[in-house]
């Protein structure tokens, strides 16, 4: 490595513009994807294109916030559930703990586990327009004190004791929540599905039953039965400044594909979107000009740009999805996309 080089250059294009309706924004977005693999441009870009010609894909988000989990030890079993049990009646005074470590955190409530005579405590809070890595692990500092005060016969043990669950995959965030969660869905009438997708309704609602629900049973994935939402996540959160990571659990959502009355309905859940449009990494040049570039920079009241950033986030990862479900339909079409668009780029 050149000792004068002190950055990382990926190839970053707009693709677009998507057409996003529901609660959360309804506009056409065009949508900055960071990425070395170059035809995921072109495939988000059909299934943008899709979205014009349909009426747009629905976002909504059904829940927020994020989590870290604190870690005790006790003498015995006992003595940590007697612990727990204080705590599950005592949520309003950890209320009051975590939110004076914040001006915009609230907090949501707590979830225990007690393994042995270890007690895990799930702390849960919306962060605002952050992503809330740090904001919820200050709360969960300040709570650590409080606990050693209140409760001194239990040891500090750490932190985080991986029930949050940060940047790994894992079944109870699915389940609890961390991030935003999102479903995005689009209707395609048959003659939209063959004019852009060269396929039809019948074929990818097969695809997806055989590829992404059986075949992830099959292989023993967690929470997981998509084609490829990494690709799109990765792309996104690194043009718009948030810690890639997270792609680890946001990769873990569920697609879903139906004929109604011969059009396609398709879905896709992800459960574990973390993005934020303030914090670390969105300071820097690039990543402030696509979150204005994505009206993700507004005033507005506290959370809702960082809600308008993970639906634009989930109807951009439906197009991707829809698009690569669409040639796996048709033999060869996937292998021709990446021949082309990779072979003009080392040319």
């Amino acid at each position: 490595m050149s000792e004068n080089r002190t950055h990382a250059e990926i190839p970053m294009k707009a693709v677009g513009p998507v057409r996003i309706t529901g609660p959360v924004l309804a506009e056409d977005v065009r949508v900055p994807l960071a990425t070395l693999e170059r035809p995921l441009w072109p495939s988000v870009n059909r299934g943008a294109k899709v979205s014009r010609a349909c009426g747009g894909i629905g976002v909504i988000i059904v829940d927020e916030r994020m989590s870290r989990s604190l870690l005790f030890e006790g003498q015995t079993a006992a003595e940590a559930l007697a612990v727990k049990e204080s705590l599950s009646g005592r949520q309003a005074d950890v209320a009051g703990v975590v939110e004076a470590s914040t001006r915009f955190g609230k907090f949501c409530g707590l979830h225990f586990q007690v393994l042995g005579r270890q007690l895990y405590i799930r702390l849960e809070m919306t962060t605002g327009d952050a992503a809330g890595h740090n904001m919820v692990t200050l709360a969960a500092d300040r709570l650590a004190s409080w606990l050693a005060c209140e409760y001194p016969a239990m040891s500090y043990v750490s932190i985080s004791g991986n029930y949050c669950v940060d940047k790994k995959a894992s079944a109870v965030n699915g389940i609890l929540g961390r991030g935003k969660y999102a479903v995005a869905e689009i209707v395609i009438p048959d003659g939209v599905c063959a004019s852009l997708l060269k396929t039809t309704p019948a074929r990818v609602v097969d695809l997806n039953l055989k590829k992404n629900l059986l075949g992830s049973i099959l292989a023993g994935s967690v929470r997981s039965a998509n084609a490829h939402y990494a690709n799109m996540l990765l792309a996104f959160y690194l043009a718009t400044g948030q810690d890639a990571a997270n792609i680890v659990e946001g990769s873990q959502g569920i697609t879903t594909a139906e004929s109604l009355d011969g059009a396609l309905y398709l879905a896709v859940t992800i459960p574990n979107l973390i993005v934020g449009t303030v914090g670390s990494g969105k300071g820097v040049a690039y990543a402030r000009e696509n979150l204005a570039l994505l009206g993700c920079t507004a005033e507005r009241p506290a959370g809702e740009n960082a809600r308008r950033l993970a639906a634009i986030c989930a109807a951009t990862v439906l197009c991707g999805e829809l698009s690569l479900l669409a040639a796996q339909t048709n033999p060869g079409e996937l292998m021709r996309a990446h021949e082309t668009f990779e072979r003009s780029a080392n040319e």
